[in-house]
Order: C-alpha cells, then sequence, then structure tokens
C-alpha cells in the first residue's frame, strides 16, 4: 500500500515561480509514488481581509494551476477545503487542545506582531490550529513543506501527540517532507527575502501568469553582485545562489557544480539569459495548458470528485475523534 500524502496551498494571490519549485513541482514527482492529496487552503484565505471577486479567481486559478503544472485528478486528489466541512469543526477540536503559548510562537502571527500591525485577527493567531486539523483528518504519512512551514508540521505532531496521550490512538503522527533544492525560492529584488506574492514590489516575483516577456524582464533585472563569478554561496553571492536555485530545480535538479562549470568566464548576463529561457519555456507550457484548462469542464468536475472522496475520509476521522473525546450521544 502506498503511504500518504498530504499539503494543501493557501492562495491569496496569484501562484509564482516559487509556489511551482518548491510545491507544486514536487506534488507532481510524488503522485506517482504517493497516495496523494493536495487541497486549496481557502478558509487560511480569510486570516486577512480578501476582496470577494479577487480570492474567488484566485481560488480558480490556483487549482487550474495544479492540473496546469501536472497534478492529475486521476492520481491525486484535488480539494477545496471548504467543501469539506470536517476541516473547520476538527480545527476547533484541535484549537481547544493547543496552547496559547504554542499559538505565540507560530511565525507569522510574532511577525506581524512585531511589526507593530493591528487589528490583527483571531484567525490569524488560531490558524495553526486549523493547519493541524488539515493534516490529522487524513493521517498522512508525510507533509511537504518549505523550510520556513516545518514549525506548523512540528505543532501538529506535538498536539496530535497530546491527544493520542489523552484520548487514545486517534492520529498517525506526519513527518515534513522538505525538498533538497529549491525549497526556498527567494526575491528576485530582495535575495534575502522569500519570494513571495505579497511583495510589495513586483519585480521581486514571478507568477506563473505573468506573460513570459515580462518574466525575462524580471530575471534579467535581479539582483546579483560584483564578483562576476557564477559560483553557489548563499552567504555571500545570495542573488546568484537563488538564480541558480531556479535553474538546477527547472533542469531536473541539475547539480550546482555543472551550472558552475558551463558559465565559466561567462558574464552574469549570459547566466541570466540562460535561467530566463528556462523560465519562459515553463511559463509557456503551464500558460498553454491553463488556458485550456480554464474555458472547460475540468476544474468542477475535478473540485467535485476530489471533495466526494476526501469527505468519506474527513468525516469518519472526525467522528472517531469526537467519539473519542466524549462529545457525541446518537449513532450516525
Amino acid at each position: 500500500m502506498k503511504k500518504r500524502m498530504l499539503s494543501g496551498i493557501k492562495p491569496t494571490g496569484q501562484l509564482h515561480l516559487g509556489s511551482y519549485i518548491g510545491a507544486l513541482k514536487h506534488f507532481v514527482d510524488y503522485q506517482d509514488d504517493y497516495d496523494m492529496y493536495a487541497f486549496i487552503a481557502n478558509l487560511h484565505c480569510i486570516t486577512v481581509p480578501q476582496d470577494p471577486k479577487t480570492l474567488q479567481k484566485n481560488l480558480k486559478d490556483c487549482v487550474a494551476l495544479y492540473l496546469a503544472c501536472g497534478l492529475d485528478p486521476k492520481k491525486a486528489t484535488i480539494f477545496l477545503q471548504t467543501d469539506v466541512k470536517a476541516h473547520a469543526q476538527l480545527g476547533y477540536i484541535m484549537c481547544c487542545h493547543t496552547y496559547m503559548g504554542e499559538l505565540s510562537r507560530m511565525t507569522q502571527f510574532k511577525d506581524k506582531q512585531a511589526k507593530g500591525e493591528k487589528n490583527l485577527s483571531g484567525g490569524l493567531y488560531t490558524y495553526p490550529a486549523l493547519m493541524a486539523a488539515d493534516i490529522l483528518l487524513y493521517d498522512p504519512d508525510y507533509v511537504p513543506v518549505g523550510d520556513d512551514q516545518k514549525q506548523h508540521v512540528e505543532l501538529t505532531r506535538d498536539v496530535a501527540a497530546r491527544m493520542n496521550h489523552r484520548y487514545g490512538e486517534l492520529f498517525k503522527l506526519p513527518e515534513p517532507l522538505i525538498g533538497k533544492v529549491g525549497a526556498r525560492i527567494m526575491s528576485l529584488n530582495d535575495p534575502s527575502k522569500k519570494m513571495s506574492k505579497s511583495d510589495n514590489n513586483d519585480k521581486g516575483c514571478v507568477y506563473l501568469l505573468d506573460d513570459p516577456k515580462k518574466a525575462r524582464k524580471k530575471i534579467m533585472g535581479a539582483v546579483t553582485d560584483n564578483e562576476a563569478h557564477v559560483h553557489y554561496d548563499p552567504d555571500y553571492q545570495p542573488g546568484i545562489s537563488n538564480l541558480m536555485q531556479i535553474m538546477s530545480s527547472l533542469e531536473n535538479d541539475r547539480p550546482f557544480g555543472e551550472i558552475e562549470a558551463q558559465f565559466e568566464g561567462k558574464g552574469y548576463g549570459d547566466f541570466k539569459r540562460a535561467v530566463a529561457d528556462d523560465v519562459c519555456v515553463l511559463l509557456e507550457n503551464i500558460q498553454a495548458k491553463y488556458n485550456d484548462i480554464i474555458s472547460s469542464d475540468i476544474l468542477e468536475t475535478t473540485l467535485r470528485d476530489g471533495a466526494a472522496k476526501a469527505n468519506v475520509i474527513a468525516n469518519k476521522k472526525l467522528d472517531q475523534v469526537q467519539r473519542a473525546i466524549g462529545m457525541e450521544i446518537i449513532d450516525k
């Protein structure tokens, strides 16, 4: 029997190159070897205010891009988080078993609080408990995450172990799975920060639906250094190293040494053009498939079928948890 893997993406904005390299590419690689569950985490989107029309477009684009990037609904279970009501219900139960100190240490809330941001929502504070429910509903063996998301899986394991100790064996403790290359693609404009759809400077982020000409311009304008030497060293050459990670990931995890040898004695312009070529080929392929998908009924069919399969597993787990806690009275 295949091991089970689960992950999700929060589409608060358009998916970008970092999303593809850090997550989607791996989902596609894993779907043949694992029982893959991939969901769109739309409950997590509303921890901060969203324009309803923009949010709905982002959700549709996210599903379409899942499929365009190579996820196969015949191999992977793809669904919308809110189409499986057990996520929210178990999320509240997990919240009641998660300590405030644990939530206070979570990166997103802590960082926003440290910046002095006002009117932070309760959802932003408690979302890691919902994330734990997202995972534990399906008893996955592995959860592929970026290295900056590892703490969420660790919290999930802690809360699951706590509930197992109190109520008996309810949950399997999942393991985080972090890609060796491309787990964290950085901003083209500031390689000290992760490439992000929330980046205020559009030049730092290549979106999967960017016009290839625009994407090429962003790559050519990426921050580098004065060394004039293509060498992988994230500490001293973070910009060049980031571009090397992008190239390596898009060329089947090509070794950095091979990339260095190819551009020995050549300028950064030659190297950037080669990276831009790789990125543009990727975008053209994805966008051609995206356009076919968005104009068909594949998206709706995929979500309906995925939700039907996910609901069977999630509802069974929720019922097991509620009975163990003592919350149920009648048989359902």
